[in-house]
């Protein structure tokens, strides 16, 4: 680096590329490109693939077909995107060599491919999703030699109760279940429309009040997997998320000794507090509950659908003030 005065006296400086070293801000940029890798690298880590890294067979089917249509779908995409950068190279103003046809209007040709192969592609894709949809319906049992787990699900705000019909204990924001085995799920809300949602497992569906669906899933693998409401209903729903556990039968039979000696039985009086917004709502166990708890629930928003609405408004104002 050398120094240089200009004519009105001011001081300059100018790099000579014969000295040795680089200017400050050069070499700071070049440091750029090698930590790239390691920003990538704790983007990564933190990641949670969800859908992309199933544990059960719904899960696995529905990822299959996200990666079917993705591809299917390439096959348009990436020609576009490299015919737009060739034709762009080509009919570049300082190419000489390229043929300049200003009267040129239309080719059956291109006109042929630029439509017969997107329908193609939507005819294939139609036909994925016909078949899929019956296949991967949500109503429909999974096939098992193994009795399935039986699961009742209430969405609160912003919760998610969960009772065990034949065991006659419930749980809140925690479900268990064992490996290989199916869980049939029956879902209603008890106040807004939510969306019942584990990602690693599987479809989600919708939790209405008044109306009963159904799903079942089932995981091929143990773990602890992350469930949320897919679906906004106030102020609440960021933390509205559950854990699913499947584990082996004798780690489920002792998570459901647990729940049973739990001292608390959810009682009608206890549900009508339970029932109350609250946020962030910690894992709660029921030693005890009604069996004819889920349908009362349902029949009651059924025959007030207005009511509980309004009901549901209210407690949530209330909670908010």
């Amino acid at each position: 680096m050398r120094m240089r005065f200009s004519s009105d006296g001011t001081r300059t400086s100018r790099w000579n590329p014969g000295e040795k070293g680089l200017p400050m801000r050069s070499v700071r940029y070049n440091r750029i490109p090698r930590l790239l890798p390691l920003a990538a690298t704790l983007l990564l880590g933190g990641c949670n693939w969800g859908v992309l890294d199933p544990q059960g067979p719904i899960g696995e089917a529905e990822r299959s077909l996200i990666l079917e249509s993705t591809l299917l779908m390439l096959i348009i995409v990436v020609p576009v995107i490299v015919l737009v950068g060739a034709f762009a190279w080509r009919y570049r103003a300082s190419n000489t060599k390229a043929k300049y046809m200003p009267e040129w209007d239309r080719s059956t040709a291109v006109a042929a491919v630029m439509v017969l192969a997107p329908v193609a592609i939507v005819s294939v894709l139609a036909v994925m999703a016909w078949q899929a949809s019956h296949r991967l319906d949500p109503f429909k049992a999974i096939e098992s030699d193994a009795k399935p787990v039986a699961i009742d699900v209430v969405a609160l705000d912003w919760k998610w109760l969960f009772i065990y019909p034949e065991l006659r204990i419930a749980t809140v924001n925690e479900i268990a279940f064992p490996t290989d085995v199916p869980v049939d799920f029956r879902i209603t809300s008890a106040s807004m429309m939510n969306s019942f949602f584990i990602p690693q497992l599987g479809s989600q569906i919708y939790a209405m009040g008044g109306m009963r669906t159904k799903l079942s899933l089932m995981a091929s693998r143990a773990g602890s997997y992350a469930g949320l409401s897919a679906n906004y209903s106030g102020g609440g729903f960021s933390d509205m998320k559950f854990q699913a556990i499947a584990s082996d039968q004798p780690a489920y039979e002792r998570w459901v000794a647990k729940v049973k000696a739990a001292p608390q039985n959810l009682t009608d009086g206890v549900y009508v507090a339970l029932a109350k917004p609250s946020e962030k709502h910690p894992v709660e166990y029921f030693s005890s509950v009604a069996p004819d708890l889920f349908d009362r629930i349902l029949h009651d928003t059924k025959s007030e659908p207005r009511a509980a609405a309004m009901l549901g408004a209210a407690l949530c104002i209330a909670n908010k003030e």
